[in-house]
Parts: C-alpha cells; sequence; structure tokens
C-alpha cells in the first residue's frame, strides 16, 4: 500500500510539473533508486540474518549450561543427592540438611528439655472492652530466677504508648504493633477477660512488664508484672533446650537448632532422657550412579549441540571464538580435577566418577568405574556432589557462568553481545541507506521532471510540423 501510494504521488507531481513524453518518470526515478543501493541492502540484510543466527545459536547453547547447573544445584541442595539426615524416633526431632558440607555417619541424641517460651497473664476484667486507663507500658527482657530479674542489656527495653480510652483489646493490639517479639491476645477465661502475652523461646528472652500512667487516667498499674508479684500470673517460664550429642551436652535459646551436627539443622519435638534415639545419613550410592547417568546425558545433549553450530562447513558459530572455548572446556572436562584438595588416590576427577570422552566429542558413562569408586571410597564420591568450592556442581556451574559472562570476548555470552552490537550498526546503516535511497529518488524525480518537460515541447513542435507537411502535400495534389 505504501509503495503503490508513493508511485501515485511521484506520477502527480511530474504531471505537475509538466510531463509529457508518456513514460513513467515515477517509476523509472524508484527503480534507478533502489537499483543503485540494491546490492548493499541485500548484503546488509543477509548479514542481519547470518547475526540473528548466530545470536540464537549462541543464546541456546548459554541457556543449556545454566538450565543444567541449575538443575544440578538443585539436586545437590534440596534434592535425593543431598545428604537427608534421618532421626529413627520422629516424636523427639526432625532433621534436615542445612547445605553445608557433607555430613555422614550416625550420632546419638537425647533430649531432655524442649526451649520454652514465658506466657504471662494479666488480672481478670469483665470483657475486652473495659477501659484500662492511659499511658506506657514498657516490656524489659532478660533472666528470670525465683522472684529476681537480670535484664539482659544488650536487648533494648520497649516502650508501648497506650491511647487515652483505650480497652484491653486496645493493649492486645497495641502490644502486636510494637514488634518487639511478645504476642498478645485477649482470652476470655472463665474468671473473665484476661490478656495474655507470650514471648519467644530462650531463658534469655524472660520479661517484666511496667507501666507509667497518665494522671487522671490511671489503671495500666494493673497490667504490670515483676516476678516478685503474684506468681500465678506467669503461666510459664522461659527456657533453653537441653540435649546431648553421642552424649555431649549442648544447649540452645530455640527448638530450632542450627549445626548441632555439621550441615544438619534440627527441629527438637519432644524428650527422651534415658533413652537416646539415632541420627543417621543413608547411602546414596544408587543415586549418585542416577545422578551420572542424568549428567552424562544432559552433557551428551549439549556436546550435540556443540558439534552443530560449530561445524565447519555449515555450523552458525564455526569460528566463533566463545563456542569454541565451550568446546575445548567439554573436550578436557572428564579429565578435569574438581577435588584439588582429595588425597591421592582418592576420586579427584570426573572420569573416577566414569565419565568418558570419546573421539567426536560425545560422553559415555563406565558404570564398572563407579563402582570401583563408590565401593573403595563412598565418602569421597558422596563429597563430590555438594554445594561447596568443589566437586560435580561447582565445575558445571563455573562452567556455566564463564560461558555467562558478558565482559569477556572469549565467552558465549561475550560473542552473543558482539553480535548484537554489530547487529546495531547494520541496522542503522540500514537505515541510513534507505534514507540515501529516497534522497536519490528524490532528485530523479525533480531531474526527470525537466527533461520530460522538454521532451515534451519537442515532440508538440514535432507534431505541429508533421502536421505543416501533411498540409502542404495536400494541397500541391
Amino acid at each position: 500500500m505504501e509503495t503503490t501510494s508513493t508511485s501515485s504521488a511521484t506520477r502527480s507531481l511530474i504531471t505537475a510539473l509538466g510531463a509529457g513524453s508518456g513514460v513513467d518518470m515515477g517509476a523509472l526515478a524508484e527503480n534507478l533508486a533502489a537499483a543503485q543501493y540494491a546490492g548493499r541492502l541485500d548484503r546488509l540484510a543477509l548479514k542481519s540474518e547470518t547475526l540473528d543466527r548466530q545470536i540464537s545459536a549462541a543464546s541456546d547453547l548459554k541457556s543449556m549450561m545454566l538450565s543444567l547447573a541449575g538443575s544440578l544445584g538443585d539436586r545437590v541442595r534440596l534434592g535425593d543427592l543431598s545428604p537427608q539426615p534421618q532421626v529413627a524416633n520422629g516424636a523427639v526431632a526432625g532433621a534436615a540438611y542445612s547445605g553445608v558440607g557433607q555430613p555422614t555417619g550416625s550420632y546419638s541424641l537425647e533430649v531432655t528439655q524442649l526451649a520454652t517460651s514465658q506466657t504471662l497473664s494479666s488480672p481478670a476484667y469483665t470483657a475486652s472492652s473495659d477501659p484500662v486507663g492511659a499511658g506506657t507500658l514498657t516490656l524489659r527482657f532478660g533472666t528470670i530466677s525465683g522472684t529476681s530479674f537480670t535484664e539482659d542489656t544488650g536487648h533494648a527495653a520497649v516502650n508501648i504508648e497506650i491511647a487515652s480510652g483505650s480497652t484491653l483489646a486496645d493493649v492486645a493490639l497495641a502490644i502486636n504493633a510494637s514488634n518487639s517479639g511478645v504476642s498478645a491476645y485477649v482470652a476470655n477465661t472463665t474468671e473473665g477477660a484476661k490478656l495474655v502475652l507470650k514471648g519467644e523461646e530462650g531463658a534469655a528472652n524472660g520479661f517484666i512488664l511496667e507501666a507509667a500512667e497518665t494522671v487522671g487516667e490511671e489503671g495500666l498499674a494493673n497490667l504490670a508484672w515483676t516476678p516478685a508479684g503474684d506468681a500465678s500470673r506467669r503461666l510459664t517460664a522461659s527456657g533453653d533446650a537441653a540435649f546431648k550429642i553421642d552424649g555431649l551436652p549442648m544447649t540452645s535459646s530455640s527448638n530450632t537448632v542450627a549445626d548441632p551436627i555439621p550441615g544438619v539443622t534440627l527441629t527438637l519435638k519432644g524428650t527422651n532422657t534415658g533413652t537416646p534415639t539415632t541420627l543417621s545419613f543413608a547411602d546414596n550410592s544408587s543415586t549418585i550412579v542416577e545422578a551420572m547417568q542424568d549428567l552424562t546425558a544432559a552433557l551428551n545433549e549439549i556436546a550435540t549441540q556443540i558439534r552443530t553450530v560449530t561445524d565447519p562447513q555449515t555450523g552458525e558459530l564455526a569460528r566463533d571464538s566463545g563456542a569454541r572455548a565451550l568446546r575445548s572446556t567439554f573436550s578436557a572436562l572428564a579429565g578435569t580435577v574438581i577435588m584439588p584438595n582429595a588425597p591421592e588416590g582418592t576420586p579427584r576427577t570426573l572420569s573416577d566418577l566414569g565419565l568418558t570422552t570419546q573421539r567426536d566429542g560425545s560422553f559415555t558413562l563406565d558404570g564398572a568405574r563407579l563402582s570401583e569408586s563408590l565401593k573403595s571410597d563412598p565418602q569421597a564420591v558422596a563429597a563430590m556432589f555438594t554445594n561447596g568450592l568443589y566437586g560435580v556442581y561447582s565445575t558445571i556451574d563455573s562452567i556455566a557462568r564463564r560461558s555467562n559472562l558478558s565482559t569477556d570476548p572469549g565467552t558465549l555470552a561475550g560473542s552473543i553481545k558482539r553480535y548484537t552490537t554489530q547487529l546495531e550498526d547494520i541496522s542503522e546503516d540500514q537505515a541510513k541507506l534507505i534514507e540515501r535511497q529516497e534522497t536519490l529518488r528524490t532528485q530523479l524525480i525533480s531531474r526527470f521532471a525537466v527533461v520530460d518537460n522538454k521532451v515534451g515541447a519537442s515532440k508538440s513542435t514535432l507534431t505541429f510540423l508533421q502536421n505543416q507537411i501533411d498540409a502542404w502535400n495536400a494541397q500541391r495534389s
């Protein structure tokens, strides 16, 4: 539609300028201008298409590496490759791998006391809507022993403003809004409505409640409490958890205990004084075999793609530095030392796990070699499947990260950046050429209009002369 409109406008222009030769000067101008720039525009279009294919090929390879690293990392951290601990007596504790190190073996666990939090109640009120006065309530935190309180100066006191006309329910809302670590609610008991305050677990998280009343609006002092006061108002006391790992006594301010065994987080649920349970780690040899099979298949998928895109005759990335670097990395992958700190004679490379490189760049898995390594040193093999500085995941992740480093021209991301810049330059060049082509077309139209006018005038003169000659000839006859 745009080309038709342009041609129509061109013909109108030439007609207005006095065209009379009968030649379509507009089409002639367009064709000549297009012919002038066709070769360069075609070359730029071809180069643009090539760059698009190169960007797509490099992006696909980079995405495949990142996907492999991501899925392997998830499997190592949280999946079947992680050394998941098991507690024989699930009523005593739950256990989870914290993602640090490679814990192995079995441990005895005895819980003698769970961590508790302080619970405090107020005197009874008729209803939650009862007024309680106004002023400031202050929560102070520390350790309570008998009727004494030792404040923890490292735990800042919290002041809670109670507005004029506040009710018992309003006080609960104000305490919850203070973000003090103490929660509150109103319990409707058989004795009446009571404000209940609950602190955090741990002996040092005990608390007292002080009140500073607004003169003329007294009443908050009824809520205040210290251990020297009414002992019945403290429903539960705060305390630390106490437990033993392999007979060694330990404590925790929380029932969620981080790294009592390196790499393990315990959640204490109940006590088993005198009857220790067992925490152990299952043998994941079969899982490692399956993981190596999956890894080999994934590497082969990427290796096939590398061979395709780097083919000297048909590959989009045949001369690409990033693709060649990845191909070189893959060719040396099986023999690369991925556990540099492992003692001599223990598994240190992927080839020790059975990964073998074929002449065409593909991979196979030597099951016998993997079984031999698992049999001779299962713990060393298991240590290769962690999310630490070294190991299978770290190696694959490093390759993926390297491929994604756009500041390095020798990586896939660097190639994508370079190709994208070239593509942008080509777009600018195309726009400039199209602009020049249009300028030339306009110039030709103007020139042809003048010529066309002269030709038209000449044709009129020739016609006049021809008519005169014809008339003379007729008279002579």
